[in-house]
């Protein structure tokens, strides 16, 4: 099957083999080589789109923070709130765990890249938009940099506990008597975030 791609078509097939080999093997689990040889095409082929490994993860990692802006954003523009932001943090990561796992690990990639780091910005700007949100809705932030910790640590923790299958050995799961991670989310994050009653005067 070698030539089989395009050159216009390659470097998305690239990362979606690299992809799946990470989801299943981890990140260490493939090579420039090994990804051509999955692929059909010659050796040297992918080294013209990313140069080497670490290109495939910096690829990666970017192609993942411009899907999580782009899903963010979308929420955002629907008039979703921070905690509606949330559960779809967590949906992204259930939808593209392999990309979530590069994306958080700087050890694999390099930081200084400047299309990655253009897409990390753009992600992060909508999670920080998300706890402006608050304040036009009339809820009180007294640091607003401590709830946008906050919000991101409770949601990409849930995450990060579902896909290394830490919520479920540990029992916490079945504490919900259900298996539906977004409404896990939802509920653990409106604990924070969620829709207020307002105070008695």
């Amino acid at each position: 099957m070698a030539g089989g791609y395009h050159h216009g078509n390659l470097r998305a097939a690239v990362l979606e083999r690299a992809a799946e080999v990470i989801g299943s093997e981890g990140p260490y689990a493939f090579s420039l080589r090994s990804l051509a040889a999955d692929l059909g095409v010659s050796h040297t082929a992918p080294r013209h789109h990313f140069g080497s490994r670490e290109g495939v993860l910096n690829a990666l990692a970017a192609e993942g923070f411009t899907e999580l802006a782009r899903r963010l954003r979308r929420v955002r523009e629907a008039g979703g709130g921070l905690l509606d932001a949330g559960v779809e943090y967590v949906r992204f990561a259930l939808d593209r765990p392999a990309h979530f796992q590069v994306m958080f690990a700087p050890t694999l990639f390099d930081e200084a890249d400047a299309e990655l780091s253009v897409a990390r910005s753009a992600a992060f700007a909508e999670l920080t938009a998300g706890v402006d949100a608050l304040a036009r809705e009339g809820e009180e932030l007294e640091d607003r940099a401590a709830a946008v910790v906050a919000g991101w640590s409770v949601v990409h923790g849930i995450a990060t506990l579902a896909l290394t299958g830490n919520l479920d050995s540990s029992g916490v799961r079945r504490l919900f008597h259900d298996t539906d991670l977004v409404e896990i989310t939802r509920r653990s994050a409106g604990l924070l975030f969620g829709p207020r009653h307002p105070k008695d005067p």
